[in-house]
C-alpha cells in the first residue's frame, strides 16, 4: 500500500484533532470505484514529526500507547477510524513546520508496518499566549 499524502496546518497553542478513515479499494468492483472500511482491530498506531526528513531526533511523538492516537475499530465506528489529536501544550512547545507521517502496526497477525498518510507539517504561530 502506497501512502496518501496529506499536509497538515496546525496552530501553534491550539488543539489539534485530526480523523482519519481507511478504506481499501473493493476488488470485487470492476469500476474501482467502491471502496471498504479498513477493519483496524488489532492495530497500534504512531505519528512522527520531525523537522526534516534526515532528523534523528523527533519534535514530537504521538502513538496509542501515548494517548494521542485513538483506533476505532470497524463496527466501533462506521469506518475503520484513526483520530489523533495533540494537546495545546504540546502543539505551543513546536517551534518550526517539518515533516510527519503516520504507521500503523497489525500487533493482532503479522506484525506488518504500514505507512498510511505523509506530508508536510506546517505550523501557524502563536499570537496570544
Amino acid at each position: 500500500m502506497l501512502a496518501g499524502t496529506y499536509n497538515m496546518l496546525t496552530e501553534q497553542g491550539s488543539t489539534l484533532y485530526r480523523v482519519i478513515n481507511l478504506e481499501y479499494p473493493d476488488t470485487t468492483d470492476p469500476s474501482g470505484e467502491t471502496y471498504l472500511p479498513w477493519d483496524l482491530n488489532g492495530y497500534t498506531a504512531r505519528m512522527q514529526v520531525r523537522r526534516l526528513i534526515e532528523d534523528t531526533a523527533f519534535m514530537i511523538e504521538i502513538t496509542t500507547e501515548n494517548g494521542g492516537i485513538n483506533i476505532e475499530p470497524l463496527g466501533v465506528a462506521d469506518k475503520g477510524r484513526i483520530d489523533l489529536t495533540m494537546t495545546a501544550a504540546q502543539t505551543a512547545a513546536l517551534d518550526s513546520d517539518g515533516v510527519y507521517d503516520l504507521e500503523i502496526i497489525d500487533t493482532g497477525g503479522t506484525g506488518t508496518v504500514s505507512k498510511v498518510i505523509k506530508g508536510t507539517f506546517s505550523l501557524i504561530p502563536e499570537v496570544t499566549r
